[in-house]
């Protein structure tokens, strides 16, 4: 009977130890998600400059001068739980002008104040935009859409374009699917 009294205290003390380690290691995923958290917003109030990749995402916009866009996650890529995290992309390119005219003739894209949007595909508007890229999008636009541009193959994205030809401007949103 000895002999279980005396396993008592060094059940209790492992036991202890095991609650100690668990806090421990819970207290470092709580400051790991919390760096993981602030990053992530700080990422997402990012506006790139970077060429856009990979280019067949946005296809037939020739050799653009300027980009402006911007990534934000669907979902929290700072969860524990296993899976993937879709992401949202918006941008706004300057494209050159003949890249310009060719797209919004090959494309058929047509004044969007003529559409109805509960016809549409999707439900994002030129409205849609990110208050960081609003800087990059022409004061009074004159916005073309085309389902058919949106529709384009290849694409690893759900793909929303406007046009707006005067100004050489493509805002374009993309989701990953």
């Amino acid at each position: 009977m000895t002999t279980g009294r005396r396993a008592r205290p060094a059940v209790l003390a492992a036991a202890a130890g095991l609650v100690l380690v668990l806090a421990g290691c819970n207290t470092a995923a709580v400051d790991e998600t919390r760096g993981c958290q602030e990053q992530r917003q700080a990422d997402e109030a990012k506006v790139r400059v970077s060429r856009w990749d990979p280019p067949e995402d946005l296809p037939h916009v020739g050799e653009y001068s300027e980009i402006h866009w911007q990534a934000r996650a669907l979902g929290d890529p700072c969860s524990r739980v296993p899976g993937p995290t879709d992401w949202e992309y918006q941008g706004v390119i300057v494209l050159r002008p003949q890249d310009a005219h060719r797209l919004a003739e090959q494309f058929a894209f047509v004044s969007f104040a003529s559409i109805d949007p509960a016809e549409l595909l999707h439900s994002h508007t030129p409205t849609d935009v990110r208050p960081d890229l609003v800087p990059f999008v022409p004061a009074k636009p004159r916005w073309l859409h085309s389902e058919i541009y949106n529709e384009t193959l290849p694409s690893t994205r759900w793909r929303v374009a406007f046009l707006d030809l005067e100004h050489r401007t493509l805002l374009f949103m993309l989701n990953d699917h």
